[in-house]
């Protein structure tokens, strides 16, 4: 199964669906990833704060793949947002994933109480500089964040990564991205526990389309042209998950899914300007 692909602001391209790998750990989750690579993704979501990239390295070992065929990311947590502990971060990473560069990187959270995340930002531009790194980005960014690293750098993020499912559609921070020609991935992409699957939009559709759900909660996430990055360790819902290029929805059908956020959506109280993680 080929995915369809978007280019990024910085040249390269990235897969329209990635593979999330948080919890995945342990030979389980080396499984599970391997699985997801032998059913045709091409983009694993990792961090260093999931405490998995080495099973990552692993499961692309084990799938036999080319290295410039699998895009590896990974995110910098916010104890090392400190330049040289950014960039030690990123070292460490490749040495956990024992790969010579890595695909994407990311400031995981900003935690704008530390005040460090421009430190962070400015060792990601070095890493990339070097050839470490080939794309990197930015998660959970507010608008202000962005507009701060990029005044201070002149270097606008490839990829924001946000909390972003149809109970929370992030519609000011997409246009924010659409404005600044970045990506916008999503986590959670299919709300978890809160996934609306009996919602009436999404059932109308999926029996309109002769697809589950899910499927059409990807679906949607595809044609807002953000990333989604699902997770599941079992092959047929990995592959389910990734078949969601044979159905277009509707222009109305997007609209209604969409018409399901609410204001108190998210998943946690994962607010940007609030919610820390180190």
């Amino acid at each position: 199964m080929t995915t369809p692909r978007h280019e990024l602001n910085d040249g390269t391209s990235i897969p329209a669906i990635g593979f999330g790998t948080y919890p995945l750990r342990g030979d389980d989750g080396i499984a599970a990833m391997t699985s997801a690579l032998e059913a045709g993704y091409r983009l694993l979501d990792s961090a260093v704060n999931y405490e998995n990239e080495a099973e990552v390295g692993e499961a692309l070992r084990r799938s036999g793949l080319p290295r410039e065929e699998v895009m590896l990311a990974t995110k910098i947590p916010g104890r090392d947002h400190a330049k040289d502990k950014a960039i030690a971060s990123v070292e460490n990473s490749l040495t956990t994933m024992a790969v010579d560069y890595l695909d994407l990187v990311l400031i995981h959270w900003p935690n704008p109480s530390v005040g460090l995340y421009r430190q962070a930002w400015e060792a990601l531009v070095d890493v990339r500089e070097r050839g470490l790194v080939r794309s990197i980005g930015v998660s959970n960014f507010t608008a202000a964040h962005l507009q701060d690293i990029i005044d201070a750098t002149g270097v606008t993020p490839a990829v924001n990564q946000l909390e972003l499912h149809p109970l929370f559609p992030q519609e000011q921070m997409r246009a924010v991205h659409e404005r600044l020609g970045i990506r916008t991935e999503s986590w959670s992409p299919l709300g978890k526990a809160s996934a609306p699957y009996e919602e009436e939009p999404i059932t109308r559709a999926a029996q309109a389309h002769d697809v589950t759900p899910a499927q059409v909660i990807l679906r949607w996430q595809v044609q807002l042209g953000s990333v989604p990055l699902p997770k599941s360790a079992t092959p047929e819902r990995q592959r389910s998950n990734l078949d969601v290029f044979g159905f277009e929805l509707s222009d109305a059908e997007v609209e209604a899914i969409t018409a399901l956020g609410r204001p108190d959506g998210r998943l946690f109280d994962g607010d940007p300007d609030t919610h820390e993680e180190m």
